[in-house]
């Protein structure tokens, strides 16, 4: 087999040794850890004055199982949890009568749970403290991120409790379903950036201590886009976000700076490299924020990081070795110091995680903050000529992807055209091909291959009955809802999407008074109308 050039898995090449001459020299006198421009940490003394946050996605089958498997990760040591909406019926703001829904109903529940209503989010949250926990609310994707929200505010108010006192983030992010994974409908981009801002404004007003949109440059990355990619493509949709809330003059913008600070990477197989993005990102937010806007509180540019390990490197093939690759993945992150992680379970090729994969997950997390010293020293990789010397190479490659967004008329302007989807299939086509070659090799599936698997694992099948059950649950918030009310809240969240008011305040409202998803996404695709996807196939 024909050994492959050496270069990380973006394309950048690496020599056989590093040294001083290297190294830039705006890197050679880089500040200590926890002071501008971050590059080396965003504390001074890292994972000693406050651990990373141990945050795994969860979520399946009926809104009780998700209550279920989040409890049992917050018992297991989960300082945070991520709720997970089924994504045939949220991606799409579908309800489960839909015919697209009632099509596939077997899929139903597979990668997410079946979220309707408020009343559905509240079965989700039994016995979960939402004033005592930090909470990912659900709605990953731009246009299902209000009604998600929404759901997860409204069951708070429900308990007595005040939206000031809810600590969480929200995520509306452009990734996902405008590159990797379109539904049939979806508002177009620009419309989302719009709903966004909405949710940044009512933010702003209503909720002091959640982050309001937060931008995954996983879902960019597990699409296709390469490590600096991923960097320019996110920073180039937070610059979006600024410059439009910067024109309505509502929110200042050092506030929302803080709050796009805090984002999601992804980290993969190329150790370094996805180390260095980490330290590279830290930077450039600073950098940008200083530049362009003139920003230089602290708060706002010191970047929040969030990864999640990559889902697309689990292999179905021996999928034990996936327990390797997480902790190897799940080590990067804390070496690049990262604020929180989930790392993705070992039967994630096959199926919805099972307990015992999850328990790993959270595990692996635990060993690596108590058994390795690694929360000891703060940027340990700081200096090593190799290190600094690759950062800055994917800073300078990032800023120069920005560029190229910019050429091509900004964010949104480079998915409406589908720019951004080409760069991504294009490098998921060479990834491909590189597979099948063989130079690139993956254990277990083109290398040291095995017929036998002794370690065989059966995928976890979660709950079978999730489409009948919320046929169940819609009939009967229809029959039991007040009619009159809930149609003159949908009636109100039509008008304010015509008007251009502020959609989050009026889907908030609506879903307070028992509108479900689908009854949202009606409106949202009558005013707003549906994206058609710019590739071909």
């Amino acid at each position: 087999m024909t050994r492959r050039e050496w270069t990380t898995v973006s394309g950048i090449p690496l020599k056989p040794a590093y040294g001083p001459d290297d190294v830039p020299s705006e890197y050679k006198t880089s500040a200590a850890p926890g002071t501008v421009p971050y590059l080396r940490g965003a504390h001074p003394l890292g994972y000693r004055s406050k651990p990373w946050r141990i945050f795994q996605l969860s979520g399946f089958g009926n809104p009780e199982d998700e209550a279920e498997r989040i409890r049992y990760l917050l018992e297991k040591g989960g300082t945070g949890f991520i709720m997970e909406h089924d994504r045939m019926t949220g991606d799409n703001l579908y309800d489960v009568d839909h015919p697209e829904v009632v099509a596939r109903r077997e899929d139903v529940g597979i990668s997410g749970a079946v979220i309707m209503s408020a009343r559905d989010c509240e079965l989700a949250l039994t016995g979960i403290d939402q004033a005592a926990n930090y909470a990912h609310a659900g709605g990953g994707v731009a246009q299902h991120a209000p009604f998600a929200m929404a759901a997860y505010w409204n069951v708070a108010l429900r308990r007595g409790l005040k939206l000031e006192q809810l600590n969480g983030t929200g995520q509306a992010d452009f990734f996902l379903t405008y590159i990797g994974c379109p539904p049939l409908h979806q508002i177009p981009p620009a419309a989302a950036l719009k709903v966004n801002c909405d949710i940044i404004e009512f933010c702003n007003q209503n909720l002091p201590n959640w982050v309001p949109v937060s931008m995954a440059g996983y879902n960019g990355a597990d699409s296709g886009l390469n490590a600096y990619q991923e960097l320019g493509a996110l920073f180039a949709c937070n610059i979006a976000h600024l410059d439009e809330i910067k024109r309505r003059g509502t929110v200042p913008l050092e506030k929302l700076a803080t709050a796009l600070g805090g984002v999601s990477f992804r980290m993969a197989m190329d150790f370094f490299e996805d180390i260095c993005k980490i330290r590279a990102a830290r930077k450039m937010w600073h950098d940008i924020l200083r530049d362009r806007y003139g920003i230089t509180d602290e708060r706002a540019t010191r970047l929040r990081i969030h990864i999640v390990t990559a889902g697309s490197a689990m292999t179905y093939q021996e999928p034990v070795n996936n327990i390797v690759r997480g902790t190897v993945m799940g080590l990067s992150a804390v070496l690049a110091g990262v604020q929180s992680m989930g790392i993705s379970a070992y039967d994630e090729a096959l199926s919805v995680p099972s307990e015992q994969a999850h328990q790993q997950s959270v595990r692996a997390q635990q060993i690596l903050m108590h058994e390795t010293n690694l929360t000891a020293v703060t940027d340990p990789l700081g200096g090593s000529f190799y290190v600094e010397s690759l950062t800055a190479e994917l800073e300078e490659r990032a800023y120069e992807f920005m560029r190229e967004i910019d050429e091509n008329g900004g964010f949104i302007a480079a998915l409406e055209s589908g720019f951004l989807h080409g760069v991504a299939s294009e490098n998921q086509l060479r990834l491909e091909d590189m597979i099948s070659e063989g130079t690139r090799e993956i254990v277990g599936v083109n290398v040291h291959t095995s017929d036998h698997d002794p370690f065989n694992i059966d995928g976890f099948q979660g709950s079978l009955d999730a489409w009948e059950r919320g046929m169940q649950r819609l009939e009967t918030l229809r029959n039991e809802r007040d009619t009159d009310v809930a149609m003159r809240a949908i009636d109100d969240l039509a008008k304010t999407c015509a008007d251009g008011g502020n959609v989050m305040a009026s889907v908030m409202d609506a879903v307070g008074k028992d509108v479900t998803v689908g009854e949202v996404g009606e409106v949202f695709r009558t005013e707003f109308g549906s994206w058609k996807f710019p590739v071909s196939f």
